[in-house]
């Protein structure tokens, strides 16, 4: 689980469990390059301390993963701590972190482009909704689009193109 700045007291403690150099059991590290970024991924980990397993039953771990590098060219850093119950290897632990970021990052997509969160279907509509926005979202990639914005107003007024792009075959991967 992600502990965010808000939830304090626990982000402030596995901020003062990782900080400095102390002897940190638990490292990984992943490279990143393409789509824009050049992002190297480090995750430090150590059992949880007495204290936060206390109050946070069945947790294992407590850990810190750091994003540097650059995206579009840009500087970037960012800077994540979790706690989980998992029992699993630190470049586990990373892949793990990394790929649900990824999920996140679609549902952002979803939410800041396509506004789905504001929409208000009853019943099935919501499911259906969903199903339609998804599959838009994919011609959009399959189609060559980098930018989910730049997708939509290539085809936001223009149903010939939106239609072309949903009758296209999909490029064969290679053997």
């Amino acid at each position: 689980m992600t502990v965010k700045a808000n939830q304090k007291t626990l982000y402030r403690q596995i901020a003062s469990q990782l900080v400095g150099k102390r002897k940190i059991p638990f490292i990984a590290s992943d490279h990143e390059v393409g789509h824009g970024r050049d992002i190297t991924w480090d995750l430090r980990a150590k059992e949880a301390p007495g204290h936060i397993k206390e109050n946070w039953h069945g947790a294992s771990w407590i850990a810190e993963v750091m994003a540097t590098g650059t995206r579009d060219g840009k500087p970037f850093k960012a800077t994540h701590r979790l706690i989980t119950s998992l029992r699993t290897t630190p470049e586990a632990l990373l892949r793990l972190v990394r790929e649900r970021w990824s999920i996140e990052s679609w549902h952002w997509i979803r939410d800041t482009q396509l506004r789905e969160d504001h929409h208000r279907y009853r019943g099935n509509g919501a499911s259906v909704m969903a199903a339609l926005r998804t599959a838009g979202l994919n011609l959009l990639r399959l189609a060559g689009f980098d930018s989910i914005r730049e997708g939509l107003q290539a085809v936001m007024h223009d149903i010939k193109a939106l239609l072309a792009m949903a009758m296209r075959q999909p490029l064969e991967e290679p053997a």
